[in-house]
């Protein structure tokens, strides 16, 4: 990690630390309003999308990356003749993860701005404030980052993106009842559909003997020292969690201070390696130690959708890592920067599928058709006209010296309790030469 990403994780981390939901000035890439188009955000010239992020708040370390990164991928596009000549223009609003904030925002950029689409619209329970909203205005909410099964029905023009939470903790549940048989096993998971589907998945698994305890945390809280206490007691040997890497800090710190030494099991979510090192590190140095972030992240158990970015011979990360290099050089290249540009070349595939003349329907039967590539993901979307759901498969990995290593092959299963986890058959395809869809 180099000196001014530590510096600005230990700023952030004093912010979550002090004051989880300190307002914030929304913040933007661009904006401005004025006459609607025929097409909502749509000129002969400019496609207008917007988002809300947590450039502040308890999900800021890490995710407030993200948007950086989508635009980076944008201005890359536009540097390469945008989508049929138009220019991808991208303004992503804070909300502090905060889901009163998150539909004042989502409304002025609907309203307001015009916007022709939402785009990865960051966070569970945020996101789950605006989804009616969206589709009642008949807005695309397109690629929401956050694996809610709730996406994938029941909201006509939202789609995932990411693989369901359900889907990965019955992969990682999976892997928990073959390689720690016999052993206790404890849940620790945000409370609301992020935790609680991710249980849902880890439950369809593990068997319930095996379940010592089950402890959750709300956002705005950081005391989870009764947290940590319970699944000590419990006498729980693996402890899965289902956290935002904030609060997965905050338990590996916690598990020290009482002498208790679990196998960590993570959600993708709150196990990128460089973000959690750099939050060990901040929040220790608050409390007046000195730790070594990649050595407390060693062995830490997660799941990945992406290439790993280690595998420098990916032709999807050598892309990225060029793109991240031109556009947003001052940000890591860690899991949320490629999170961000793999993201945002999905959603230019879906515009140059959408055609010449887009429409804000013709986005969504564009996804419906089921005819995105899957891209830089290591497993093929569901997409289809009953199923907006995203991604159906990921890999086990494993924190070694802060990056994760692939274990094995790539899962796939469905949402179902009875549905098999079992290896993708099928290969990753290869990145444009361009570098677009």
């Amino acid at each position: 990690m180099n000196g001014s990403h530590r510096t600005r994780m230990l700023a952030v981390a004093a912010t979550v630390i002090a004051a989880l939901v300190a307002a914030g000035c929304s913040s933007s890439s661009s904006g401005g309003a004025g006459a609607a188009p025929a097409v909502p955000g749509i000129t002969k010239t400019q496609i207008l999308i917007g988002s809300h992020q947590p450039l502040t708040g308890p999900a800021a370390p890490g995710y407030s990356e993200i948007s950086a990164a989508s635009n980076a991928y944008f201005q890359y596009v536009n540097a390469h003749g945008g989508v049929y000549g138009r220019k991808i223009k991208y303004t992503y609003l804070d909300d502090a993860y905060d889901p009163s904030k998150t539909a004042s925002v989502v409304r002025q950029l609907v309203l307001q701005d015009s916007v022709y689409a939402i785009f990865d619209g960051l966070g569970t329970p945020t996101h789950l404030a605006v989804v009616n909203y969206l589709n009642s205005a008949k807005v695309p909410d397109v690629f929401i980052a956050s694996g809610c099964d709730c996406w994938a029905s029941g909201h006509p023009y939202s789609f995932g993106w990411q693989i369901d939470y359900i889907r990965e903790g019955k992969i990682l549940g999976a892997y928990v009842k073959s390689h720690f048989a016999g052993k206790k096993i404890g849940f620790f998971y945000q409370n609301d559909e992020f935790g609680t589907d991710g249980v849902k998945g880890l439950s369809y698994e593990i068997p319930a003997s095996q379940v010592a305890s089950k402890q959750s945390y709300v956002p705005i809280n950081v005391n989870i020292g009764p947290q940590a206490a319970a699944l000590k007691a419990a006498g729980v040997q693996v402890v899965v969690c289902y956290s935002i890497p904030a609060f997965t800090a905050l338990l590996k710190l916690a598990a020290l201070k009482i002498g208790w030494n679990p196998t960590f099991v993570v959600s993708s979510v709150g196990a990128d390696p460089i973000t959690l090192g750099g939050l060990l590190q901040a929040f220790a140095k608050q409390g007046g130690k000195t730790v070594v972030g990649n050595q407390l992240t060693q062995g830490i158990i997660t799941a990945g959708y992406l290439p790993t970015l280690g595998n420098t011979g990916n032709s999807w990360i050598a892309l990225f890592k060029k793109v991240h290099d031109t556009y947003d050089a001052k940000a890591p290249f860690d899991g949320n920067v490629l999170y961000g540009e793999a993201v945002a070349y999905t959603f230019v595939q879906a515009m140059v599928k959408a055609g010449k003349n887009p429409t804000r329907a013709g986005l969504v039967s564009a996804i419906e058709s089921g005819g995105l590539s899957q891209g830089a993901a290591v497993a093929p979307y569901d997409y289809s006209m009953t199923d907006h759901g995203g991604m159906m498969g990921a890999y086990i990995g494993v924190i070694k010296n802060g990056v994760v290593v692939q274990q094995g092959p790539v899962w796939t299963t469905d949402t179902t309790p009875g549905g098999a986890v079992t290896p993708f058959t099928g290969t990753q395809p290869p990145a444009p030469a361009s570098g677009m869809p």
